[in-house]
């Protein structure tokens, strides 16, 4: 191996005349490692040989980097290839094609794992990335990278919030149940943590002490959250509970942060529900996908799934769908050790979370499905997650058909005949008369 072999050149010491005498009449490849500041890229011709890699610091010295790919050929002869390295490579990229220069990008694991394919040593740098980003995109291990339409942009963007404010409930939930566990034992059995009804009454009363002493306005308050969707009955048994609470007593301070992670829950509840009907609203305009997803998994689902990954009708197959979701599955064996299946979580994690809530849906009232459900947490041992996960995959590929203008029916989706199902009223034969 040749010594200093993934040396680099600061591009304000480049030499162009020279550069220009080295290069052929072919496509040049200007591969690029994204960083926050150290940018390297890698310039190779179209036999795969490496030409310079030159270093400059971003956004200072971006504006020579882009006066050096117009040198070079701009969008006539010029393939610009860069990892996805979060959002640090936008602003170049952005350039790059208001310049019309074609921009490509490579999935960094498989840089990471081209380390050792090129020149036998597993280091990786900055510079020797930059390089295996040409050679992946010579091998046509890359994909064309344009800049997202506004209204997709617009749909990520409140998607981002949405999830924001998910994550923020998620957490104050749990921050909750904590603190009740210990000063009012069994009241998240009676109603759940993110119950409007709940939240409000840990905002004005803050445990089970104050709820007592001021019985009157608690049911009251409770009956106005709760309107007619909340029975009688749990407004009873928690105000039982209240009486009869085995807690720890809250002092002033403690009443006080209860009621205030009451109150932060209840903030991003609020906030979520106003993401969650803009997400809806800027899906429906991507196309009648959207709208026929909508019937089996709820519009936000729906909405959310476009937002997050695109329209299914973009997709080749079901399989390419469900891997961009991140439900494919992935497996480590080597000899007789084989390792288990998981998915690999490679897609937005919103997405699948409402996935997975479509799909509890689907199993309470789909009775095919929950047959099914049933008799596959039986078979693997009680592991009901195993059960859900394989429930998510074969949704995603249903909705894959559905999006291409196929009606859903739950039937498809399983042997029916292995589920020894009951039959139901309309199934059962009638005497004849």
């Amino acid at each position: 191996m040749s010594k200093r072999k993934y040396r680099a050149t600061k591009i304000q010491g480049l030499d162009l005349t020279k550069l220009s005498a080295e290069l052929d009449t072919g496509r040049v490849i200007v591969a690029i490692d994204v960083a926050k500041e150290d940018f390297y890229a890698a310039i190779v011709n179209h036999k795969g040989q490496v030409l310079r890699i030159v270093k400059w610091i971003h956004p200072a010295e971006s504006r020579t980097f882009l006066a050096l790919v117009e040198h070079l050929g701009g969008p006539k002869r010029v393939e610009v290839v860069m990892e996805p390295s979060g959002v640090y490579g936008d602003a170049i990229r952005a350039a790059l094609d208001r310049a019309g220069v074609a921009v490509f990008r490579v999935n960094p694991k498989r840089v990471h794992d081209a380390a050792e394919v090129f020149d036998g040593v597993p280091s990786l740098h900055d510079a020797k990335s930059a390089t295996l980003i040409a050679k992946l995109h010579l091998g046509d291990i890359s994909e064309p990278w344009p800049l997202e339409p506004e209204h997709q942009r617009r749909l990520a963007a409140v998607l981002r919030v949405l999830e924001v404010h998910e994550k923020e409930v998620g957490r104050n939930r749990n921050r909750l149940e904590g603190l009740l566990a210990r000063h009012w034992p069994g009241a998240s059995s009676i109603m759940s943590m993110d119950s409007a009804t709940m939240l409000e009454t840990l905002i004005e009363f803050g445990g089970p002490a104050a709820l007592v002493e001021r019985e009157d306005e608690a049911r009251e308050l409770m009956r106005k959250v709760g309107g007619n969707f909340l029975a009688q009955d749990k407004i009873d048994k928690l105000i039982e509970s209240a009486h009869s609470s085995l807690g720890v007593p809250q002092v002033d301070e403690e009443l006080e942060l209860v009621s205030t992670i009451a109150s932060e829950c209840r903030r991003h509840q609020k906030a979520a529900k106003k993401a969650r009907a803009k997400v809806e609203k800027l899906a429906l305009l991507e196309g009648s996908a959207t709208k026929a997803m909508a019937p089996v998994v709820g519009k936000a689902t729906s909405a959310v799934l476009v937002a997050g990954v695109g329209c299914p009708t973009k997709y080749d197959c079901p399989a390419s769908y469900v891997k961009a979701l991140g439900l494919n599955l992935k497996e480590k064996s080597s000899g007789k050790s084989k390792g288990g299946l998981h998915i690999t979580k490679r897609g937005p994690g919103i997405a699948r979370l409402f996935l997975y809530l479509a799909v509890l849906r689907l199993i309470q009232r789909d009775r095919i499905v929950r047959a099914w459900y049933a008799k596959k947490v039986s078979r693997d041992a009680g592991r009901k997650q195993k059960a859900l996960i394989a429930l998510m995959r074969k949704l995603v590929s249903a909705l894959w058909h559905v999006a291409h203008g196929a009606v859903f029916d739950s039937k498809k989706l399983f042997d029916v005949s292995r589920l020894k199902l009951a039959p139901t009223t309309d199934e059962v034969p009638q005497p004849s008369t």
